[in-house]
């Protein structure tokens, strides 16, 4: 993991998001290089006793050597060749579920076949018989598909119940591992098909087994997650300084400096933002994130042509994802591309169905096409995915004026006004409830757009003709 720039950055990000102080780039480096020497070191000693072994006619199992040789190749493969971090846990994970599960087959099969106490569905799926096999590994595909099914679930509390399942397993899964394949002990090591007396004699411990237990829990778990809990709550850090640090200790690192620019971007600081991205993509020209924010932080200052190119470099990276067609729409648009733009709309929504931001970036694209009704539904399915964004509501409360539904636009501007209670918004809700002769409720919503916004004219043209209004009302014999 010290040798691996990617697996590096993730733990830095921990490490300083937690509090943790400033490591100076040397030190790290210095780390590394100690930690390679001593891997080379081990290398070697393991080659040479190795060789004497052999020498000796004390010839290890050859499917031992070949696991042992394949497993750290792949390691160090997944940790080091695969540029998508994820994908490279998920492959060893796969590689290394495989070993695992054989081996508890194996393990279960021999008990089942020797311990005559053992009953019930224990006994039943390790029989000896080929269906049961594929039982087994159903077995193991159906808790996998938890995870699956959990994405896809619409309800939140089954969602809830699911994640807890599956993180509780797999924390039971590493904790009871070591209580189960304790190798000294004789009936482990029968079933394991190794001799039984070649055990290792119980050492002395100078305290209880409880005790030494719970010291291991103490300091395994309780310290590292207060210490965890102290940095969190204390840490100031901010995102930005969090991932120059990273980037700061890990310069050949095309991830930490990705982290670096996107927390810049957010802290829209383009041009600095820009420059990590390049950096990135000079270290690893194949990272399609950097191409993609890079693309978008090119549109954003007005280089159109640019932002295209690295757009499309990331769709060539990236086909079918949609938030990358949507991006890429708006810039088409921009260029006056727009048979072009509302195609890669389309692709968006295609390939991300769930996305509220695709819906509402393709209804806004039919907005400013003066679409109105081809855009309600599309601000509305926006709205279905995503219900707390307040430009969809505001944008949608627009085309229903428009159209002359005051009753829906106040919905949704009142839905506006509670998520993010601008200026426009509470102009934009006075002018419906005066339409629908709300006079008093107009008149509030004028004064609260010029407290938020003293220069707005349009506000302040509309509250004088609406007091006005209410005083002819007024003053008008009944």
């Amino acid at each position: 993991m010290l040798l691996s720039p990617q697996r590096m950055a993730d733990t830095l990000e921990t490490y300083y998001a937690s509090g943790g102080s400033f490591i100076q780039p040397g030190l790290l480096h210095n780390a590394q290089q100690v930690v390679l020497a001593i891997a080379i070191a081990v290398a070697v000693l393991f080659l040479f006793n190795f060789s004497r072994m052999w020498a000796e006619g004390k010839r290890p199992n050859p499917v031992k050597l070949a696991l042992l040789a394949t497993t750290i190749a792949f390691w160090w493969y997944c940790n080091n060749g695969v540029t998508n971090i994820l994908a490279g846990i998920a492959l060893f994970e796969v590689y290394h579920d495989v070993q695992y599960l054989s081996l508890v087959w194996i393990y279960n099969r021999s008990r089942v076949e020797k311990d005559s106490s053992i009953g019930g569905f224990m006994r039943f799926v390790f029989r000896r018989s080929g269906s049961l096999v594929g039982l087994y590994v159903g077995l193991v595909f159906a808790y996998g598909s938890l995870g699956y099914f959990n994405t896809r679930l619409e309800v939140e509390t089954i969602k809830r119940v699911l994640t807890g399942v599956v993180a509780a397993s797999g924390l039971l899964h590493f904790y009871y591992d070591g209580f189960i394949w304790k190798v000294r002990d004789r009936t482990t090591r029968e079933n394991l098909g190794l001799a039984a007396g070649e055990t290792s004699p119980p050492s002395r411990e100078f305290l209880p087994g409880w005790a030494l237990h719970g010291l291991k829990w103490v300091g395994v778990f309780l310290i590292p997650l207060g210490a965890l809990w102290i940095g969190q709550t204390r840490s100031n850090m901010s995102e930005v300084e969090q991932t120059a640090r990273i980037a700061s200790d890990l310069p050949n690192s095309a991830r930490a400096h990705w982290k670096y620019g996107f927390a810049l971007h957010k802290a829209d600081r383009l041009d600095e933002a820009a420059e990590e991205y390049r950096i990135a993509l000079r270290l690893n020209p194949k990272q399609k994130e950097p191409h993609f924010h890079l693309g978008q932080v090119l549109a954003a200052q007005s280089q159109l042509n640019e932002a295209r190119s690295e757009l499309e470099e990331a769709l060539h990276s990236d086909p079918r994802n949609g938030e990358y067609h949507s991006e890429y729409g708006r810039v088409l648009e921009q260029l006056g591309l727009k048979e072009k733009a509302g195609a890669e709309h389309l692709s968006a929504i295609r390939f991300a169905a769930k996305s509220g931001r695709n819906h509402y970036e393709y209804a806004m694209f039919l907005f400013r096409e003066g679409k109105p009704d081809q855009a309600i539904p599309e601000f509305e399915a926006a709205l279905k995915h995503n219900p707390n964004h307040p430009e969809a509501h505001y944008y949608l409360g627009r085309v229903l004026y428009v159209k002359g539904d005051y009753e829906g636009a106040k919905r949704h501007y009142e839905e506006t006004a509670r998520l993010d209670p601008k200026a426009p918004v509470h102009s934009a809700l006075g002018a419906v409830y005066f339409r629908l002769g709300q006079t008093s409720q107009a008149i509030a919503q004028f004064k609260e757009a010029l407290r938020l916004n003293p220069d707005d004219a349009e506000a302040a043209e509309n509250l004088r003709f609406a007091l006005a209004t209410e005083t002819e009302r007024a003053s008008t014999p009944r």
